[in-house]
């Protein structure tokens, strides 16, 4: 039979109103801090906003989601995991373009210099406009406001500060007037060195230390594609003026992959196994003709060409799986895909999953089809080729280009340096090859920049043979294309929070109890161990199941203090511990079950076998609720 449902308790109020978002967002908050889930960085010298340490269940609780993240792609996917240093050189992120493009446009408060991030400020004049003042701004304002929001993206530097002024944005608390707008790159700068002179930067993303890994890691790989290679670590963002508590830091945790696969073949095997999937989908259609997210099947999105191809389809399909398994609420998780003017001039297709909390719709995860432009881009900067091969059954005959240096003459040339002149000889695309062979002719010299030895060097035109030939090939040599999910740990740890907190009635009938309603999977501890009273008896037996849930590693936590019990119980829902062992006898214990609070009673001596069967999920509780006597409740 299945256990009965929890009456008493509360589901999470519908936040309708901007009141009820701010009242659960702060009583959550609350509950956070109070428990140690979240800790002011550097709190006793009055703390530094953008920073939060984890503390102990909020660091098992981010733990725990990485863990699953591991074994659901990472193991499942057979994927090769890697971890890179957090300080980068410059000339990896001028590649990628962080040192040109990673801004966001800044204004400061005149009087003050206090600084904000000028988009923000814009969006949320617009957004209060028509929430607070829906009543009083006519069609039009309105209309126009709404036009601002959608082409927000798109506002350049000018724009956005003429807007500001035509609305007479004032700064924040103080009302002071703003600057002009102007660009503020987002990356901590930091040097290699004592001398200075080699900058470098702490990475924005931990992407770039896989795109420069590519050649040795497909070497590992076999030589094979398609394969996917992942890290975890930290990444900082110099953000103008963090906010939304734990959602918008200056230090965080990122959970990326990059899935190499053939530009020409982005199918993928394992498609058939989410293509029946069906969740909310946002697509740039709907979101230009004022709809809202609607469920729609996976296979059917990608078969109609709304999701690009099938590789980002699955992988869009696993990141669904994922969430909905660790305890996001299916019916607050949507996939948006991005607008035209969001989106990367390479990009072919990308997709963010958002999570709906008390701050609104929230990027968790970015699901892009980047193409081979990352690739590309460190080729050509680095003069090391990152291809991929291709092996005919049958001989093609081809139109190929063909550059031939000639490591003689180089040698002479630049001696110990010319292996790093050809190899960017050889690395050189068709358009850039042709040139040099036109200046060549014209000029018999030419100067090119070898990125490995950070300068220009003279190629004359005995140096280098380059020439279009129809031959015949035994191989195609390629670009691959990569499929990139990104994952924000700390922001999908914080929505989870939301997702899982509610209140019911303490026993006094006036008094809130909070709690969280972690899964199991992902729970910082998955049970609490308690002697009934302070009596030896009772504490010998909590100390012997405790030493049972060691020796099989269930985290767990003992608790001898001398409150009452039902106070001990609201301390363990408050963390979000699934399950707890009570022992009142020298040979039975009774096992609660935290949202419904049903209890049962098994022997002292299988406690452990039962506890750990239910947290890892190898029974639920209705099996556990259907195979033992039942307890009274609370």
């Amino acid at each position: 039979m299945d256990a009965p449902t929890e009456q008493q308790q509360q589901q999470p109020a519908q936040l309708s109103s901007g009141n009820d978002r701010e009242a659960f967002r702060q009583t959550l908050w609350n509950t956070l801090l109070r428990r140690s889930f979240y800790l002011p960085s550097f709190k006793i010298y009055g703390g530094v906003s953008g920073f939060y340490d984890y503390g102990p269940p909020g660091f098992a609780l981010k733990n725990n989601i990485l863990k699953f993240w591991r074994e659901h792609f990472v193991y499942e996917e057979h994927m090769l995991e890697i971890e890179c240093p957090s300080v980068t050189p410059e000339a990896v992120l001028k590649a990628s373009g962080h040192v040109d493009k990673f801004t966001d446009l800044m204004v400061k408060d005149d009087k003050t210099g206090t600084c904000f991030r000028a988009d923000h400020l814009l969006r949320d004049y617009c957004n209060d406009k028509l929430e607070k003042d829906h009543l009083t701004i006519s069609a039009e304002q309105a209309s126009e406001l709404k036009n601002v929001l959608a082409l927000l993206e798109d506002l350049s530097c000018q724009e956005l500060g003429l807007k500001i002024k035509e609305y007479g944005i004032t700064a924040p608390h103080t009302k002071n007037p703003l600057s002009d707008p102007y660009p503020f790159n987002l990356m901590f700068q930091t040097s290699i060195g004592p001398s200075g002179q080699s900058p470098g930067y702490m990475r924005p993303e931990t992407a770039q230390g896989i795109f420069v890994n590519f050649r040795d890691l497909y070497y590992y790989n076999g030589k094979k594609l398609p394969f996917a290679a992942a890290q975890v670590g930290q990444a900082f963002r110099n953000e103008i003026s963090p906010r939304q508590g734990p959602l918008r830091v200056r230090e965080f945790t990122l959970a990326e992959i990059e899935h190499f696969v053939d530009p020409e073949n982005k199918s993928h095997p394992k498609f058939s196994n989410v293509a029946e999937l069906e969740f909310l989908m946002f697509p740039r259609e709907a979101q230009l003709s004022g709809q809202s997210a609607k469920k729609i099947c996976l296979g059917e999105a990608v078969a109609k060409g709304t999701i690009n191809n099938e590789t980002l389809g699955y992988f869009i399909g696993r990141v669904y799986l994922f969430l909905t398994k660790i305890g996001i609420d299916k019916n607050r998780l949507r996939f948006r895909q991005h607008l035209a003017n969001e989106m990367a001039h390479y990009a072919a297709d990308c997709w963010d999953a958002e999570i709906e909390a008390s701050y609104g719709w929230i990027e968790c995860v970015g699901i892009a089809d980047r193409s081979a432009y990352d690739l590309q881009a460190h080729s050509e900067k680095s003069g090391v080729a990152l291809v991929a091969e291709e092996k005919f059954a049958e001989p093609k005959e081809v139109e190929q280009l063909v550059i031939t240096p000639v490591k003689k003459d180089l040698g002479i040339a630049f001696k110990g340096d010319h292996k790093k002149v050809v190899e960017s000889l050889e690395a050189m695309n068709e358009q850039e090859a042709m040139a040099m062979k036109a200046t060549l002719e014209s000029k018999r010299e030419v100067e090119f920049y070898v990125c490995t030895l950070g300068k220009n060097v003279t190629i004359k035109k005995n140096m280098v043979s380059i020439s279009k030939e129809r031959t015949k090939v035994h191989q195609r040599v390629f670009t691959p294309s990569v499929i990139e999910p990104s994952f924000g740990i700390g922001r999908i740890m914080y929505c989870l929070s939301e997702h899982s907190f509610s209140t019911r009635p303490g026993k006094a009938g006036d008094e809130q109890l909070g709690l969280l309603s972690f899964s199991p999977l992902v729970a910082p501890m998955k049970c609490m161990v308690f002697p009934l009273v302070q009596n030896q008896q009772f504490e010998e037996g909590a100390k012997v199941i405790s030493e049972s849930l060691t020796s099989i590693r269930i985290s767990h936590k003992i608790d001898m203090t001398g409150t009452s019990i039902g106070k001990r119980y609201a301390r363990s829902d408050e963390l979000g511990v699934p399950f707890a062992i009570t022992v009142d006898s020298d040979t039975s214990v009774t096992i609660r079950e935290r949202d419904s609070k049903d209890q049962v009673r098994v022997s002292l001596k299988e406690a452990a076998s039962v506890l750990s069967s239910v947290a890892e999920g190898k029974m639920t509780w209705q099996d556990v609720w259907a195979s033992f006597p039942h307890h009274s409740s609370e």
